[in-house]
Formats: structure tokens, C-alpha cells, sequence
């Protein structure tokens, strides 16, 4: 037989649940730090996290929570097993957030709990996190408050050593040769050391290559077989052959990308198409230099920062040089070098090109 003393304790627990759902959502960190014991421990293994004691809920709250754009969080009270003073129970949940650096998307999870009562009521003595769909396709909506922000602001600033390191881990496990470099200063000294005075060079159309130097030094008299120099010179018409072998078969082609997932992959847009056959395979050599700004958590954030941020610069520019907007007619997803083209990534430490 149910006693009232247990409905009312199975009330307070499922209070207590909805309780740190609605701290979490209002960024109470506070309140939401006060809902544990002074031994409770919140663990989500995904991120991975573990928190002990209130204090440090309170601050590693406060760490993830600087993060969100917008956070929602919505719980569905689930089974409840009361033993005396201490009890069990689950809570389930539909999550849907945007972060700062870019991750978005939607997620269904439990929270598997331990609870105990003290004089201040039912407190968590463990939360521990279970993940249990997770779908990062971009969001159509927007909070609010995002209006106020400006709309290209998470894609130009520079990601942490430790993602830049996570995304180089997985190029190379890819079959990428990589390196980190300290700013763009070092990434021009170090082209000069991979491209021999006497190769064959093309280099893309980029706003890295421009800002860098790279791009004048390599079409510079110290490379006398440099590819843009000569095709500038020759006629669209009677010599466009000869145009197409020298952009599609250099010795070496220099460029960057839209994007680079943390997972390894390399997202490169063409409205012209000029760049891609020396990037697949038509050259000897393929070196890719890439701001840190560019690195996103996976490819659905890498074609949102394509379309919002990447494409209407460079469309501003091509209406500058050209008359007319860019436009992405075609798309590389690169997730290993070609077969017969060396795959080399510089990764620098601080945001370059767009």
C-alpha cells in the first residue's frame, strides 16, 4: 500500500528534477549547484565531464554555460525506486542548443540519479548523463537575442589548442601530412621550404594566400614557372587547352578551405571550378593553409559556415574585382589526400582569410 509519506517524497523528487532543468535552462548556477549534497557528483561522459561537490558543479556549469548561444532543455519525469532515506530515479530529456563555436543541433537523453534526503529535502547525491540520439543538422530557428549579435561572429573567432590538436589528430589519421603553426608569418616560411624555387606552382584564388604573402611570393620573379603569372598573360580563347593543363597538372597547388571539421575532413567551394582538378589529383603536391577560425565540430556545421559566412565574402569580392557574385557551383569534401597527390595542412594558431 502507497503511503503518503511516499507520495509526497516521489513529489519532491520529481520537484527536485524539474528543478535543475529550469536552473539549467535560466543559467542559475547557483541554484543549480545548491541541488546536490556536499559529496554529489554530476557526470557526463559524452564531453566527458565530472563534477564533485557544489562548488565545483557551480564553476564547470558556469564553464559550459558561457558557451550556449541558447540552451533549452526540456524533462519528462521517469521511474522512481524510494528506499528510506536514499532513492533511485530517472529523468528524461529532449535538449536543443547552439553553441558559440559553432555545434548546433538536437538531443534525447536520461539522467540516471541517486537522490538523499537531508534537513533542506531531497538533494542528488549523482547525476550521471546518458546521450541517447544526437542530431547536429543545422537549426532553423534563432534565440532572440541572436539578433543583437553580429551574424558571422562565431565563425571568425580561433578555436582552442585542444581542438586545433583534435583536428590535426584526425587529419593525420586520415593520411594527411599536418602542422601547427604559430601565425601566418611562420605558415609563409615554412611554403617557401615545401615549394622548390623551380616547380610549377598555382595558387587559388584566397583571401589567405593574399593576406599571408604567400600568394606574392609565390608569383614573384624567385618562381619562374609559377602557374597564375603565365595564365594571366594568355588568351581565354585560342589558348584555353593550354590553360586547362596548366591549372589542372601544376607541380604543387596552394589554397585553403571553407572549412576543416575536428573529425578530419576538408570542405573546399568553387564558383569556377578552375581549382579543383589540381586539388583532386591533377597535382604532384597539394598544400592547404587554414586559419584556425576555420574548424568547426563536424560537416553540417562546415557547409552552414560555407553558406553564412564564407560564400557572401567572397561574393563581395568577385562583385568588387568582377562584377558579378560568387557563388558555390562546385563542392570538394576532401576526407583523404588523392592517390597520387601528397596532402599537406598547415594549421595556424589564429584566424586568417574568411
Amino acid at each position: 500500500m502507497t503511503t503518503f509519506q511516499a507520495i509526497a517524497d516521489r513529489v519532491e523528487i520529481q520537484a527536485l528534477q524539474a528543478e535543475f532543468t529550469d536552473a539549467v535552462t535560466m543559467r542559475d548556477r547557483a541554484r543549480l549547484a545548491a541541488l546536490f549534497t556536499a559529496d554529489g557528483v554530476l557526470r557526463m561522459p559524452n564531453i566527458p565531464i565530472e563534477l564533485t561537490g557544489p562548488e565545483e558543479i557551480r564553476l564547470g556549469g558556469e564553464k559550459l554555460q558561457e558557451q550556449w548561444v541558447f540552451f533549452v532543455q526540456n524533462t519528462h519525469p521517469g521511474a522512481i525506486t524510494i528506499d528510506g532515506d536514499t532513492a533511485t530515479g530517472r529523468a528524461h530529456m529532449h535538449e536543443i542548443a547552439r553553441t558559440r563555436n559553432g555545434l548546433e543541433g538536437l538531443n534525447y537523453a536520461i539522467y540516471h540519479d541517486r537522490y538523499r534526503r537531508t534537513p533542506d529535502g531531497w538533494r542528488f547525491t549523482e547525476r550521471v548523463y546518458e546521450l541517447r540520439y544526437l542530431d547536429t543538422s543545422p537549426l532553423t530557428g534563432s534565440a532572440p537575442e541572436q539578433a543583437t549579435e553580429a551574424p558571422a561572429a562565431r565563425w571568425t573567432e580561433p578555436v582552442g589548442a585542444d581542438r586545433l590538436e583534435r583536428a590535426a589528430d584526425a587529419l593525420a589519421a586520415r593520411g594527411f601530412a599536418v602542422e601547427i603553426l604559430a601565425d601566418a608569418e611562420a605558415a609563409r616560411a615554412r611554403v617557401r621550404e615545401l615549394v622548390p624555387e623551380k616547380s610549377g606552382v598555382f595558387t587559388t584564388a584566397s583571401e589567405t594566400l593574399r593576406l599571408s604573402g604567400i600568394d606574392e611570393d609565390l608569383n614573384s620573379d624567385r618562381y619562374p614557372r609559377a602557374v597564375k603569372p603565365r595564365v594571366l598573360t594568355m588568351d581565354r580563347e585560342s589558348e584555353a587547352e593550354e590553360i586547362r593543363h596548366l591549372l589542372a597538372t601544376p607541380d604543387v597547388v596552394i589554397g585553403s578551405v571553407a572549412a576543416l571539421t575536428e573529425t578530419g575532413s576538408l570542405v573546399v567551394a568553387s564558383g569556377s571550378g578552375s581549382q579543383l582538378p589540381a586539388n583532386t589529383g591533377g597535382a604532384g603536391r597539394a598544400i592547404w593553409i587554414i586559419g584556425a577560425q576555420k574548424i568547426v565540430p563536424d560537416l553540417p556545421t562546415a557547409l552552414r559556415r560555407l553558406e553564412e559566412h564564407a560564400l557572401p565574402l567572397e561574393s563581395a569580392r568577385t562583385e568588387a574585382a568582377y562584377g558579378m557574385p560568387s557563388a558555390v557551383n562546385q563542392l570538394v569534401v576532401f576526407n583523404a589526400p588523392t592517390r597520387f597527390t601528397d596532402g599537406i595542412v598547415l594549421l595556424v594558431q589564429e584566424a586568417i582569410g574568411y
